[in-house]
């Protein structure tokens, strides 16, 4: 009897599992399609083959909702490892790699990286993730980037601004049309033409 039991409740768990599952994959792509702000639960449920009172039993707020779709995004589509570029001790070599393997990356991500970053005014509990995610991970980017350069005062706020403009989505979203390499060679540019002052 045992038994039984454990294969009842370890089926269930699989069940719960793969319904939390549905929900998060129809979140997500919603949000790729429309964007958070226009993301709505009866969509969601609906998408996901669920009643709606379903989608509050495995996610009791927005915020959890919100964590959920991150962890699953990142994982289907990981950010180049800035750790990686240490390796790479000059300073062009460095910068030009770094925001290669970036832009790269905003291209694969682009429709949701767009929807997210233009929602996140629009939708509260998204902006921390944005801010503490890619806004983080972007200021690791830019300092890693950045760190062979050794300059200081109005040169280094020159440096780093060029920094912060190279690595911004939107400055890659203006230049992508010239493709990623080419955008990649202009924004390093700009930031040595920053450093030499």
């Amino acid at each position: 009897m045992p038994q039984k039991r454990n294969y009842e409740l370890r089926k269930r768990a699989e069940r719960l599992m793969e319904t939390r599952g549905r929900i998060t994959a129809a979140t997500l792509d919603l949000h790729r399609t429309v964007g958070p702000a226009a993301t709505r639960i009866t969509e969601i449920a609906r998408r996901a083959g669920v009643q709606r009172p379903t989608v509050y039993n495995h996610f009791r707020d927005e915020a959890s909702l919100l964590a959920a779709c991150s962890a699953e995004w990142r994982a289907l589509h990981p950010r180049p490892d800035p750790a990686a570029w240490l390796q790479v001790e000059a300073f062009g070599g460095r910068l030009r790699l770094g925001l290669r393997e970036l832009y790269t990356w905003y291209r694969e991500t682009e429709p949701m990286t767009a929807n997210i970053l233009r929602d996140a005014t629009l939708v509260p509990a998204l902006r921390p993730f944005v801010e503490r995610g890619l806004g983080g991970y972007l200021e690791d980017v830019r300092r890693i980037l950045t760190e062979p350069i050794r300059v200081k005062g109005r040169r280094r706020a020159r440096v780093d601004a060029a920094a912060r403009a190279a690595v911004d989505f939107h400055v890659w979203r203006a230049l992508a049309p010239i493709g990623d390499a080419d955008a990649a060679e202009l924004s390093a540019g700009l930031v040595e033409l920053a450093a030499s002052g």
